[in-house]
């Protein structure tokens, strides 16, 4: 290390805490340190760069945290498993590399909190703008010049056509971006790949910087409290290599590690709820009750059918094709291991009472699960199918003051009447959708759940034994002015101490529609101006897609919602 003092330590080099490196970084008097508890991201390694690999990480102790919950009561007790990045890129090194930005909605309902006005979709655009090159072209709603390349999938497998197609008999409609001006419908998905390549935040954020003489990146780092001068953070302890004890000073921590280990480290910290704390023998710096509360999270199935024709990917899954796929990716970036395979889906709403899309749809032209796993020999295709806004919550509690100790964690997944009445309808719109005529070349029947599981109670049960997780926990250190509210949305500051601040995906007051990726990024984008005291970029003036006569909506307020509704 070449200081034991940085202006800013950055706690967690996945995606939110590469980008605010980036930015923080290109002021050459501000000294920045990252410290990231996983190995590097060699360029040299397969099982992070090339897309089609992504099973391979998940769930490996090399690149993945392998968290997993207390059991969960609704869920027939069961435990579910939590992939989360155990390397420098975080979990955009690990995921499915499908970006989606969530629905305008979801940000009209984060500025509707106390406080978070300026967290609406006109303040939030010009920060997704910022961060992305979308190759399908810029324009008011997307961004032409940003460090994440997004290419669209090509989505030419016949499966897709069909699926498309099929959307359409049952009633739905394509949209030409689910990240622009409507989201609600089918299209091609963008992903953060590149050339065959998956482009992590640290590959789009962190390595075209990694030569600024202020910049430091400490891998292998595992940061195990933050130190407190009364209410002042000012420093950071750390594990290196996990034998060598390190301290740095610092002039301001941020907190990037996610939502699980961000409020991990504020209670191991003594930042937290101080009956937790007192009980584990750790001192209380400040009594924050919401540090791990609020925590929420995408749940979904596998809705999977058996192709009557050889036309899936199934093919290249064989042990037999494989080195001729790695082959082709090594020395041309084409082929099957040059693409995640998540080119398609959309966005619906359940039922005619919704207001906007409640259920996001990924098609895969093979059926397999993440872990590679697969039902049949044979060839199929499925969606991956799940409500987008349940209203169950859940918690992050550490049990131990060891930081190598994973916390308790519980999402009480279907524990609400409306969480399990919009599963039901999940799988009713999924299975309506696989049986048009348009599927009738390929439909060899359904796979799973199978046509045993019919009513509504056995469709929960599936659920219960079924489901995992989409990967997207967050909300555990919400942002706000209330009670329960962990940061100041203003300046990303940790309520009631100084120089601790926390920006990752714990910040989210609400899970947004869709990965949550994209607007990690966004949050991480606008922070670092609001960190940096830069003057925040104007918003944007664009209107969204309206439900119901298809008129343009603007934020709440603007007249031209009256006129548009008054010419309707």
């Amino acid at each position: 290390m070449a200081r034991d003092r940085y202006d800013v330590v950055i706690v967690g080099g996945g995606s939110a805490g590469c980008a605010l490196a980036n930015r923080l970084s290109a002021d050459p008097g501000t000294s920045v340190l990252v410290l990231e508890a996983g190995h590097s991201d060699w360029r040299i390694d397969p099982f992070i760069h090339m897309p089609a690999a992504l099973p391979f990480p998940i769930g490996s102790r090399l690149y993945d945290w392998r968290y997993e919950t207390d059991p969960e009561p609704h869920m027939n007790g069961r435990k579910v498993f939590h992939a989360r990045g155990k390397v420098l890129g975080g979990s955009s090194s690990i995921n499915g590399m499908i970006f989606q930005r969530g629905n305008p909605m979801d940000y009209e309902r984060w500025a509707a909190e106390p406080g978070m006005k300026e967290w609406d979709y006109a303040h939030c655009l010009p920060y997704f703008k910022r961060m992305e090159t979308c190759l399908a072209g810029a324009d008011d709603w997307r961004g032409g010049d940003g460090p994440l390349v997004l290419e669209r999938g090509p989505a030419q497998n016949p499966l897709f056509h069909a699926f498309f197609d099929a959307v359409q008999e049952a009633g739905y409609h394509l949209t030409d971006d689910v990240n622009g001006y409507r989201q609600e419908g089918f299209a091609r998905f963008d992903r953060n790949l590149h050339r065959g390549r998956r482009l992590s935040a640290a590959r789009a954020y962190l390595h075209p910087v990694r030569h600024r003489k202020n910049l430091d990146v400490e891998t292998l780092a595992m940061a195990t409290k933050v130190r407190f001068q009364g209410k002042r953070a000012v420093g950071v302890d750390y594990v290196r290599g996990g034998r060598l004890k390190r301290s740095v000073q610092a002039g301001e921590v941020i907190l990037s590690g996610g939502a699980i280990n961000s409020p991990q480290l504020l209670q191991l910290s003594g930042v937290g709820d101080e009956t937790l704390l007192r009980n584990l023998g750790i001192d209380v710096v400040h009594h924050s009750p919401g540090v791990g509360e609020n925590l929420q999270d995408h749940l979904e199935v596998y809705v999977q059918y058996a192709s009557k024709q050889p036309v899936s990917i199934s093919e290249g899954l064989k042990w037999s094709k494989r080195p001729g796929i790695a082959w082709n990716w090594l020395v041309h970036r084409k082929g099957l291991g040059a693409t995640n395979h998540f080119e398609g889906g959309g966005f619906a709403r359940s039922n005619d009472d919704v207001r906007w899309p409640n259920l996001m749809f990924h098609f895969l032209p093979v059926a397999i699960r993440y872990d590679g796993t697969a039902p049949t020999e044979g060839h199929g295709y499925q969606v991956h199918i799940g409500p987008m806004y349940a209203d169950t919550r859940g918690w992050v509690r550490i049990k131990s003051t060891d930081p190598k100790v994973h916390p308790s964690m519980q999402f009480n997944y279907l524990s609400t009447e409306t969480d399990r009445r919009e599963w039901v309808e999940a799988i009713r719109v999924a299975r309506d959708i696989l049986n048009q005529p348009a599927f009738a070349p390929y439909n060899d029947g359904e796979l799973s759940p199978g046509l045993q599981v019919d009513t509504d109670e056995q469709i929960l049960d599936w659920v219960r034994a079924d489901a995992e997780t989409a990967l997207h926990p967050s909300c555990t250190a919400a942002m706000g002015v209330e009670e329960m509210s962990v940061v100041d949305p203003a300046t990303m500051r940790v309520h009631g101490v100084e120089g601790l601040r926390v920006v990752d995906a714990s910040v989210f007051p609400f899970v947004t529609n869709g990965n949550i990726y994209a607007p990690t990024m966004m949050v991480a984008e606008k922070a670092a101006d609001l960190i940096a005291g830069n003057t925040p970029l104007p918003p944007a003036d664009v209107p969204w897609y309206r439900h119901g006569d298809g008129s343009p909506l603007y934020p709440p307020g603007d007249p031209r919602n009256e006129q548009t509704e008054e010419s309707s």
